[in-house]
């Protein structure tokens, strides 16, 4: 069966390069995408993440200044605006695959109305028993939708195409994805290895749940690199630049 894969940048975080890289001390603010990607496939439309949600959202005349941390969206930048851009109605998408529920990554489920969202019952978990809206917010994630918590790995579709993976250590319950495309296939690594430099130097940022687990991550990504699988990380802007959007990734 054919697979296509879209992906959308829906929304920016703006910070210190320094803060995706442990040790760094590179204070220059850099600002990055906050990706989304729609799963096309003959059974149905499944998104991996869906990003920033209102609570984000800015006028562009309002946008961050240089130097300043935080998270912004603009007008048409958010998942629904996206999916439409591409003749996608947002209320037929049947699977959100939630990588974690940080808000730059579940936030725009507020989007995408009729979707059950597919999460790591060790991650689903974690946001509900987080005190500290700054890490897991309610408002994010607790948007009336149909949970499908599942524990380890996951053939949504069952055909091996769109494999679901735990790649805990960024959070306690975060999950890739793994799609087999025409020309190979490709890991959507979202913030397990946020940079393709972190990869390169086996380096974690400092904001990290369990290290030892999120070096476990890198190392298998990296042999999966080294095998030819294309990963798609978390927040890199130089590779960014490279991925095609309103069109279909070959």
């Amino acid at each position: 069966m054919t697979v296509r894969l879209f992906a959308f940048n829906c929304g920016w975080f703006q910070c210190k390069a320094g803060f995706f890289m442990e040790g760094s001390e590179d204070q220059t603010y850099v600002r990055s995408p906050v990706p989304a990607y729609l799963i096309e496939h003959p059974k149905g439309l499944a998104l991996f993440d869906t990003g920033l949600g209102e609570r984000n959202r800015r006028e562009i005349e309002n946008r961050l200044p240089p130097g300043k941390f935080g998270l912004e969206l603009f007008e048409d930048m958010d998942i629904a605006a996206r999916l439409r851009s591409i003749d996608v109605d947002p209320a037929k998408v049947d699977w959100i695959i939630a990588s974690h529920l940080h808000n730059d990554h579940c936030g725009g489920m507020m989007f995408v109305p009729n979707a059950t969202v597919i999460v790591q019952s060790k991650e689903w978990a974690a946001a509900q028993a987080c005190e500290d809206p700054y890490v897991y917010n309610r408002i994010d994630f607790e948007t009336g939708h149909k949970v499908r918590a599942i524990d380890g790995e996951l053939d949504l579709f069952g055909d091996g195409s769109v494999t679901i993976f735990p790649t805990h250590g960024h959070t306690a319950g975060h999950q890739s994805v793994r799609i087999k495309l025409p020309k190979g296939d490709v890991i959507l690594a979202a913030d397990c290895c946020y940079l393709e430099r972190s990869l390169d130097e086996m380096r974690l940022p400092g904001f990290t749940h369990d290290k030892e687990q999120a070096m476990e991550t890198l190392k298998y990504l990296a042999a999966e690199r080294a095998k030819g699988v294309r990963l798609f990380y978390g927040h890199d802007a130089k590779t960014w630049a490279d991925v095609p959007q309103e069109q279909a990734i070959s």
